[in-house]
């Protein structure tokens, strides 16, 4: 195997990696503020690629406008969703969430099959399709972009966490919603802010995706399962542990198809995760939990 292929290999997986990144930090954002995973997210990530689809089509927008238009109606599914399914049975325990969580999945899969079918659908590339040449590798135009929106993502959410007063709050709520609450934050509104924000990340990831593996009503489900894989590979609850867990969770996919089968690419990841956490159960990233006795 020459270096080219191997170079090859890594920036495919570098690639689907950021969108499993971005979909690891949807789980992570909500899982902080409210212990809850949100089997959704993946849903997020389909509704981001089918909207730019539907409203470049059907209402005739350009890709920009069409993208940033799917971005605001899935975040405002995001809110939609926590308002209406999760605030109304905020204090059930944490596994009748999660379920009701799986149930809204169900429930946006089959809206997407109803009104757009089972077909599959493709953005175009942002800036064409014509190749460039990398140390006898090829980089599509479409994986740059990938990589500089994922990243200008994660910037944004450090920025956002660390530098604002909703960033702090919804900090404050990871750490102790009681004691955030006592303190003055509304422990109702920074819940609603990160479904809307894992909303927002989702499909971002779905529309930056879509011009290169196609998107359909159930392209969620796998999405989602790689999502929460690689928030478990980093670290459930540690954001920067999220994307690393993406990237390397497309790395070994990527390596895995080129090197051996690509029939097996998707059990290739998934077994290192599970021999990961035989060895290490919190994951990359994830701090060990120390309990007195």
């Amino acid at each position: 195997m020459d270096s080219a292929s191997l170079l090859q290999f890594l920036i495919s997986g570098l690639t689907v990696g950021s969108t499993y990144g971005l979909t690891a930090l949807g789980f992570t954002i909500i899982f902080n503020t409210t212990g809850i995973i949100n089997f959704a997210q993946g849903e997020f990530v389909m509704l981001g690629g089918m909207l730019s689809v539907f409203f470049m089509r059907i209402a005739g927008l350009d890709e920009a406008s069409a993208i940033v238009l799917a971005v605001a109606a899935v975040t405002l599914a995001g809110a939609l969703i926590e308002r209406f399914t999760i605030r109304p049975v905020k204090d059930a325990s944490i596994i009748n969430l999660i379920i009701i969580t799986i149930g809204v999945s169900i429930f946006i899969r089959g809206l997407a099959m109803l009104a757009w079918g089972k077909d599959t659908f493709a953005l175009p590339p942002f800036s064409g399709d014509a190749p460039i040449a990398l140390f006898g590798a090829v980089v599509m135009p479409q994986s740059i972009w990938v990589l500089a929106i994922s990243l200008l993502i994660l910037s944004g959410l450090k920025a956002f966490f660390s530098g604002t007063i909703y960033g702090k709050g919804m900090l404050a709520c990871a750490q102790d919603k009681k004691a955030a609450y006592l303190v003055g934050i509304s422990v109702e509104r920074m819940v609603l802010l990160s479904f809307m924000i894992s909303g927002l990340v989702g499909a971002v990831g779905g529309a930056i995706l879509a011009p290169i593996t196609l998107t359909s009503f159930d392209v969620g489900v796998i999405l989602g399962l790689k999502g929460f894989a690689a928030c478990i590979l980093g670290g459930l609850g540690n954001p920067f542990g999220a994307a690393a867990g993406g990237l390397i969770l497309g790395v070994l996919e990527s390596f895995g198809a080129g090197l051996l089968s690509s029939a097996y690419k998707d059990a290739f990841a998934f077994i290192i995760l599970l021999l990961l956490l035989f060895v290490r159960p919190s994951g990359l990233f994830g701090t060990r939990e120390a309990k007195r006795v």
